[in-house]
């Protein structure tokens, strides 16, 4: 071919080519400044722009005078740029021991290049951040510690650390109500959030001279609490005591306002420190945050026997005064329902309820029938929620009337085949007390703005008046009586006229009632004469050889209420209350010469009865008493226990707390100390026999360590 031809061809080759190369790049650019234009420009304001939520403060929660709860505190949110991560492995190792995160889960978040912030950690300290920044500020560039950003966050935080923890409940990371109080008033606590966006550069700082926009949240309204926080103190240190001594799978208190049904306490343990839950183990939190004194219902016992009295009572089936006869067991349609103990033989009603006698009861039952009963159980608001003011609550469990059979009317009398939860328990209780009004519990007394003021305040409710004030002033005098001579004596308090009722429940797992496991309780109430506060102690499957509610719950009832009658303002009854008088030494002495001498010195007794030899007593010998306190006379009369059947007491001095309450229990024994430190003092002495279930008072003194 001529050459200038060829020229001419290549040319025009290239000329084809480089035509095409334009239009292939026009036609790109056409594209970019079209179709993909919408997401380029998202794509460059996400690069240099950052938007997020600024989380609300929720609301504070307080006790009834006013001491903090549950508060919303400043913590951190820790974020890292992908894209500014080379090195995964080695920006995880130098961050974990600090942030302590979980870095298979932030590995993965890591690798997404396209995003350019990732939430590494919630709620992290201010001293973990500091900590964070000294270490970026120290990192070589190629570290990929410069891609660590950090905003404030909210976090909830409980100055009291595990104390009402299932009451005051939890929020999640994302500052939301979980359980108890924080999820039940989420709509009052919570807030409003606020947001925020801002110019940055390429490690997410806002850029000198640029301005973003702010919306601040709103802090949330606060709850204030019937709850006193000092007798919440008081009611938690004597229940660990309490599952320490019983070795109890569980146990609940409840202290309220009999005239008004406020909670002044409420206790469950096991509980948890909201502060640090065990996020990690879903099964285990969720059984801890459980609000069993509302959620769970247990068969009442022979607490459940204040009920039944009170509406014979008031029914006009019986009077206290009224005779009946207990040989141990009674037959109802061919079903043998036995007594708790040896036969009481003649006794009248008011006798029954102290000596807690089962026939006594399954009669008072049968007379009333039905009908009526079941006209004042539902009174007493059985079968139906309390509507207190918490998230969970169950109605209980109470056959209905149409259903029940004779022999189940018979058991109901005397606190079986019914089942209640602990807070209906203790309103029931409450209203045979209070003058016979059934009032519904509350928890939340006021609903506040951030500034504290005043939005909505809650007033006591009556539900129902299930008996009239004249058998609330029978009943009272009638539960003097079992804790002066009853069941309840490990309750009484010298100098105060308590009120009361023990109880031992059966356990029923898959349907099935556990031998020789039980449900011990105490309801009692001071004072006597004029009601002002009521307790109520369960004691779940006590590991010890009498786990009967006089020895379980009785004895922690009155070391609560020892503490906090005085810190209430409620004054012992004594009008001589400043002269104490020394308690003599009676262990030894009959009965009768141990009453002399008591009555010699100014001072009551309490006994069992029996005409025998005194084994033990409470107060100790060298206690003080005012003028008029009550002394308990234990004994064993000779058709109760035999030699063989007491208990050696054993040498204590020198030992602590723990090795005392762990020798104590193995005999099936109570024990009281007085102090700290090691054992200096005990009474009964060492080597002594005496009942089970007697209390040991110890003196601590020195130093335990």
């Amino acid at each position: 071919m001529h050459p200038e031809l060829l020229v001419r061809k290549r040319i025009w080759l290239m000329t084809l080519v480089l035509t095409g190369l334009f239009l292939l790049a026009a036609a790109r650019i056409a594209v970019l400044t079209t179709s993909e234009a919408a997401s380029l420009t998202e794509r460059g304001i996400r690069q240099w722009t950052k938007a997020g939520i600024v989380t609300a403060r929720r609301g504070t929660i307080t006790d009834r005078k006013g001491r903090t709860l549950a508060i919303s505190a400043t913590a951190y949110i820790v974020t890292a740029d992908p894209r500014l991560v080379s090195d995964t492995e080695r920006f995880l190792n130098s961050i974990e021991p600090v942030l302590n995160i979980n870095k298979e889960a932030a590995r993965k978040r890591l690798q997404d290049k396209t995003k350019g912030s990732i939430i590494l950690k919630r709620q992290v300290s201010r001293e973990t951040v500091d900590a964070l920044r000294q270490l970026r500020s120290d990192a070589p560039e190629d570290s990929g510690l410069k891609a660590l950003s950090f905003d404030e966050d909210i976090c909830r935080y409980y100055p009291y650390g595990a104390l009402l923890s299932q009451v005051l409940g939890l929020t999640t990371v994302d500052s939301e109500g979980q359980s108890g109080l924080e999820s039940r008033y989420e709509d009052v606590l919570r807030g409003t959030e606020g947001s925020y966006l801002r110019q940055v550069d390429a490690r997410n700082r806002q850029l000198d001279g640029t301005e973003g926009w702010y919306i601040p949240s709103q802090q949330g309204c606060g709850l204030v609490l019937t709850i006193d926080a000092e007798i919440q103190e008081m009611v938690e240190k004597a229940m660990r005591e309490c599952i320490e001594v019983n070795q109890a799978q569980s146990v609940i208190c409840l202290v309220s306002d009999v005239k008004t049904g406020a909670i002044l306490a409420m206790c469950m343990n096991p509980c948890y420190d909201p502060n640090d839950p065990p996020r990690n183990d879903a099964e285990t939190l969720t059984e801890l945050m459980r609000l069993t004194a509302i959620s769970d219902v247990y068969e009442p016992g022979s607490t459940f026997k204040i009920l039944t009295a009170a509406s014979a009572l008031d029914s006009g089936v019986t009077t206290p005064q009224d005779s009946f006869y207990c040989s141990a067991k009674i037959t109802v349609d061919g079903d043998t329902i036995r007594c708790w103990g040896r036969p009481h033989g003649a006794e009248t009603m008011a006798d029954g309820l102290k000596n807690s006698c089962n026939p006594v009861f399954v009669e008072l039952a049968l007379r009333m029938g039905t009908d009526t009963f079941y006209r004042y159980l539902t009174a007493f608001g059985l079968g139906k929620k309390t509507g207190i003011d918490l998230p969970g609550e169950s109605p209980g469990i109470l056959i209905t009337s149409r259903n029940v059979k004779r022999v189940d009317l018979a058991r109901i009398g005397f606190g079986q085949s019914v089942a209640l939860t602990p807070i209906q328990m203790m309103m029931a209780a409450n209203s045979v007390i209070n003058g016979g009004k059934l009032m519904k519990p509350y928890i939340v007394s006021e609903i506040q703005t951030p500034d504290g003021e005043t939005l909505e305040r809650f007033h006591p409710t009556v539900m129902a008046a299930p008996i009239r004030p004249e058998t609330s002033d029978t009943m009272r005098l009638l539960l003097e009586r079992v804790v002066s001579e009853g069941g309840g004596k490990n309750a009484a308090i010298a100098g105060y006229r308590i009120g009361g009722k023990t109880g031992t429940a059966q356990v029923y797992k898959n349907g099935r009632v556990v031998r020789d496991t039980h449900i011990g309780s105490f309801y009692g109430f001071a004072p006597v004469n004029d009601p002002q506060v009521s307790i109520l102690v369960i004691v779940k499957e006590a590991d010890v050889p009498i786990d009967y509610g006089g020895t379980t719950a009785a004895p922690f009832a009155r070391q609560i209420m020892q503490e906090m009658l005085p810190y209430l303002g409620i004054e012992p009854e004594n009008d001589e209350k400043d002269e104490e008088i020394e308690v003599p030494a009676l262990k030894g002495l009959t009965i009768g010469d141990a009453k002399r001498k008591l009555s010699q010195v100014g001072l009551e007794s309490v006994t069992d009865g029996a005409n025998t030899v005194v084994l033990d007593q409470l107060p100790p010998a060298g206690a003080k008493l005012v003028k008029g306190g009550h002394v308990m006379l234990y004994t064993a009369g000779s058709e109760e226990l035999t030699p063989e059947e007491l208990v050696c007491v054993p040498d204590l001095t020198g030992l602590g707390d723990v090795d005392c309450a762990r020798l104590v229990r193995q005999r099936g024994l109570m024990m009281s100390m007085t102090g700290q430190g090691l054992c200096t003092e005990q009474s009964p002495a060492a080597g002594e026999y005496v009942q089970p279930g007697t209390t040991i008072f110890l003196l601590m003194a020195g130093d335990d360590e």
